[in-house]
């Protein structure tokens, strides 16, 4: 059996998959007062009556480090920057406190000018005077050549924790951008850690030997002892597990919208040729862009419970949600309260709800029913909006998935997918907004737990070899030895993908779902005078985002 459990910012979702069927379902609001209790809430009547020795796996979709961010509650860091010569420093802070050291590692992973042991010592002095813990390190070229930031570890490591060190967490060139992501990652780091610590605990309270995996942005997995050590990752899963949600019930090699309705937002992704788009650099988080691997998923603040109100006659939904629905005794009408109104679902006090649609039929001639019909169709129109203003953006640009970039693509929706709670009641408004078919899972209310559960494990590594300096280097894994000079790229791409194999098992990967692939390699000639001196050899390879099995057994109903 499978456990997977998506953490919304409304409602705790959690599904209990056997052999591939759906066997049951849960859902209770969020607490974030208390996460765990909210946790354990959903799964109590899941597991009920189950034997847990059974459960082969749970995976979990959490918005802990997004909250976090979100809120402001992320651990003052102290970040060490060796930039080197060339480059601007001040758009690279982003710490409590930044402090740039000399020292340079040049693009071919040479020491031009080593640490100075002293500067290193007197950044110790200035964090500990400001009570900053948490560090990152982050070098030019570390990805290169990690000697320096390896270094300065040994020197900081008895003083403070965490740690991030630059070259672990992307092994991609891009210098800001893996700042910015070392940043993260520490800040979040203590609160990851503390809700994975109570997770373990709640595990063996209940008697649960499963290995527990947390689903990342890019819509793979990864076990929670590695999203201890990389939490920076499980930032925006919540959005990925609406992707994988959608896609666990929709086979299909057409361009297609998937929307996920839920309480606070809807998020907004589209497949290409049936192919979840990705972000190529990486997903932007608060103020800094980051190299954290993402699906590509917007979202916007109109859900089921966004506070409704008129304004200048016009019907005005979100972008807060002030509260629950007025059926259920909150402080404003919501869309719910129309779905209730006009019988779409069943649920809460309906005069309450009938209440909330007179209060705003009021403001605008109209009777309750009318003024619920208003409301729905208004907020399937700023989906639609938001959606067309999405793909003129993409359609401006190379088109990247999770497989391959196309080239010259252009994505026309020939169908909408939608889950979430609302997803029944508004498939068909939005069907007739859009103009193209809408379809919704049997099990729409908990697709996102299902899309946690079925995604497999994703890894991605760089290599890079340099014949001349007979050096090959792994950054994410930590990886630096010699080679021969004669090298061969052949060679290479056999190790990369060894390598990732590897790197996807201490991931938490079983090896029957690991498909490895080569998605980038270069091979330059390093030329000194007139003669070739060796070859500068890049590689990345990566294991894709997708499910370990669909399900679309369970077939789409239509809107």
């Amino acid at each position: 059996m499978i456990v997977g459990l998506d953490m919304g910012g409304t409602n705790v979702d959690a599904v209990l998959i056997h052999q591939g069927k759906i066997i049951e379902t849960s859902k209770i609001p969020t607490d974030h007062s208390n996460l765990l209790e909210s946790i354990w809430g959903a799964l109590k009547p899941l597991l009920s009556g189950q034997d847990p020795a059974k459960i082969e796996r749970m995976i979990l979709s959490t918005t802990i480090s997004t909250n976090a961010i979100i809120e402001q509650k992320t651990d003052p860091v102290g970040m060490i920057i060796e930039s080197g010569p060339g480059l601007q420093k001040d758009f690279l802070s982003c710490g409590r406190e930044n402090i740039f050291i000399g020292g340079y590692i040049d693009h071919r992973g040479r020491e031009v000018s080593p640490i100075d042991k002293s500067e290193i010592e007197k950044a110790a002095k200035t964090l500990k005077g400001k009570n900053i813990s948490a560090v990152a390190v982050a070098g030019k070229f570390s990805v290169r050549n990690a000697d320096h930031e390896i270094r300065i570890n040994e020197l900081l490591k008895d003083e403070f924790f965490p740690i991030t060190l630059g070259h672990t967490v992307s092994g991609k060139l891009n210098f800001p951008r893996r700042v910015f992501t070392s940043y993260y990652n520490s800040a979040v780091y203590t609160t990851f850690l503390k809700f994975s610590e109570s997770i373990y605990k709640a595990l063996q309270r209940e008697k649960i030997n499963a290995p527990v995996s947390v689903l990342k942005a890019d819509g793979g997995t990864m076990s929670l002892k590695a999203g201890e050590r990389y939490p920076v990752n499980t930032i925006l899963s919540g959005p990925a597990a609406s992707v994988m949600g959608g896609q666990a019930f929709l086979e299909t090699s057409k361009d297609a919208i998937f929307l996920d309705i839920g309480g606070t937002t809807t998020d907004i992704s589209f497949l290409a040729d049936g192919v979840p788009l990705l972000e190529p650099l990486g997903i932007k988080i608060g103020e800094f862009p980051t190299l954290v691997r993402s699906l590509y998923s917007v979202s916007i603040g109109v859900g089921g419970d966004s506070s409704v109100c008129v304004k200048n006659n016009k019907i005005v939904i979100g972008p807060k949600r002030l509260g629950r629905p007025q059926a259920f005794d909150g402080p404003c009408p919501t869309p719910t309260d129309a779905m209730i109104v006009l019988g779409l679902i069943s649920c809460g006090n309906k005069s309450k709800a009938l209440s909330a649609m007179k209060e705003i039929g009021e403001q605008l001639n109209l009777c309750p029913e009318a003024a619920a019909s208003a409301i729905l169709d208004t907020m399937a129109e700023m989906i639609k909006n938001k959606a067309e203003e999405l793909l003129h953006e993409i359609n401006s640009h190379p088109v990247y998935t999770v497989k391959e970039l196309l080239y010259g693509k252009k994505i026309k929706p020939g169908l909408i997918q939608v889950i979430g709670g609302p997803a029944k009641a508004m498939a068909p408004i939005l069907e007739k907004s859009f103009g193209i078919p809408c379809r919704y899972p049997k099990v729409y209310e908990a697709a996102n737990a299902v899309g946690a559960a079925l995604a497999r494990t994703t890894a991605e590594i760089t290599m890079f070899i340099d014949t001349a300096q007979r050096t090959l280097a792994v950054p994410e894994m930590g990886l630096y030895e010699k080679i021969s000079k004669d090298y061969t790229l052949e060679e290479a791409r056999l190790k990369a993908i060894d390598l990732l194999k590897q790197q996807s098992s201490l991931l938490g990967a079983e090896k029957g779902e690991i498909q490895a692939e080569i998605v980038e390699e270069n091979s330059f000639n390093i030329v000194r005078g007139f003669y070739t001196s060796g070859k500068n050899i890049r590689i990345r390879a990566q294991i894709k985002p997708g499910l370990i099995y669909g399900l679309w057994g369970d077939k789409n109903v239509s809107g």
